[in-house]
């Protein structure tokens, strides 16, 4: 399922800040499935780290998004930058529907003048990439729930008992 997240950059946040930012949201989303682990998120991201902070400062991500791929997840987040950046509204919540996700990627974009610089930081880490995202699609969307139910189960079972 396509998803979107828009971060808010320069002035409101230095590049590296934002690039922290960016790591825990791709992060957090990455661990809310049983078999990934945050820490190898956490690994590619810092890999892409340098690449990352140049792509927030230069202003390349406020049009061209780093993509999270995983599982139903189809996540693109991009940068918002200027003036909007001091009144923009983030929404940081964790992207819905990686729970049953075996297995992700995060594409970078890859413009012009970076695009060596891209390439060399994809090539870092088994779970960055340089080419383009594919496009979401409409089996990817359906082939699980946004919630899971039986956590909710399991946390009603414990409501209920108290």
């Amino acid at each position: 399922m396509l998803r979107t997240r828009q971060i808010a950059a320069s002035p409101a946040r230095s590049a590296s800040a934002t690039w922290a930012v960016i790591a825990d949201l791709i992060a957090d989303t990455v661990a809310a499935s049983p078999v990934l682990s945050r820490t190898e998120a956490e690994a590619a991201l810092s890999a892409a780290g340098a690449v990352g902070r140049v792509l927030i400062a230069a202003g390349h991500l406020d049009g061209s998004p780093i993509t999270l791929v995983a599982g139903a997840v189809h996540c693109e987040i991009t940068t918002v930058s200027g003036t909007a950046a001091l009144a923009h509204e983030e929404n940081l919540n964790t992207v819905p529907g990686a729970s049953g996700a075996e297995g992700f990627t995060i594409y970078l974009p890859s413009p012009d003048p970076l695009q060596d610089q891209v390439e060399a930081a994809a090539a870092r880490h088994p779970r960055l990439s340089a080419a383009a995202a594919p496009a979401p699609t409409a089996a990817a969307a359906r082939s699980e729930p946004l919630l899971d139910q039986a956590a909710l189960r399991r946390a009603a079972g414990r409501a209920g008992g108290r």
